[in-house]
């Protein structure tokens, strides 16, 4: 029972900061677009000059 008194301020207060930080990164933007770098990687990138030259390796 004792132990009780300890964990569950210690619990509120994991909440309370892991919902702070929620909002923190919330407001700095890093949010903002969810979609954007996983298109990304879709893409292919654009051919590189030289790579493919006549007498290339």
């Amino acid at each position: 029972m004792e132990a009780l008194y300890l964990l569950i301020p210690l619990s509120t207060l994991l909440v309370f900061v892991a919902i702070w930080i929620f909002f923190r990164a919330s407001d700095s933007g890093q949010f903002d677009d969810l979609e954007g770098p996983a298109m990304r990687i879709l893409h292919d990138d654009d051919a590189v000059p030289g790579k493919d030259a006549p007498g290339a390796p």
